[in-house]
């Protein structure tokens, strides 16, 4: 499975450490997504910056909505079924969302593709953004219910 990776809060008091696993993540502003393998090194990156970031393990469909919706190339321009099958060995968006999930590609190996996603703040907004979901803030791991997060932003 992937992970989808959503920066909550901003740049103010936060480490130098966490600052730089953030930028590795490719994380730089709010409400920036990335989706990432799901490995050691990536949990151990995950578990740095859990005080500003939430993730979970993102859907077939909730990827393949968001690539056709929000993903970008190079100069701005969106991705469509005819771009995928033409720059790579998938036929259509759904069957390299597919791919992606699975840990079977990434999603940057796509030619020409922006390596995150700049989606929109949640409708009704974040839960809390200094707590954890446990404490039901926004917080931490997700699992499943990065999805249902990430179709209020989309």
């Amino acid at each position: 499975m992937a992970f989808a990776v959503i920066r909550v809060r901003g740049h103010i008091k936060i480490n130098k450490d966490v600052e730089d696993t953030m930028s590795m993540l490719r994380l730089t502003r709010v409400n920036h997504c990335v989706i990432i393998p799901q490995n050691d090194v990536m949990k151990g990156m995950l578990q740095k910056a859990k005080d500003f970031i939430t993730w979970g393990e993102v859907s077939e469909e909730t990827l393949a909505r968001m690539i056709r919706t929000r993903g970008r190339l190079m100069g701005d321009r969106p991705i469509d079924d005819a771009y995928v099958g033409a720059n790579s060995q998938f036929g259509s968006i759904d069957e390299f969302a597919r791919s992606v999930v699975k840990d079977e590609t990434k999603y940057s190996e796509l030619k020409d593709v922006k390596p995150l996603f700049r989606l929109h703040p949640p409708i009704q907004g974040y839960e809390a953004v200094k707590k954890d979901l446990k404490t039901h803030g926004s917080l931490g791991y997700r699992g499943e219910k990065i999805n249902a997060l990430i179709e209020k932003m989309l």
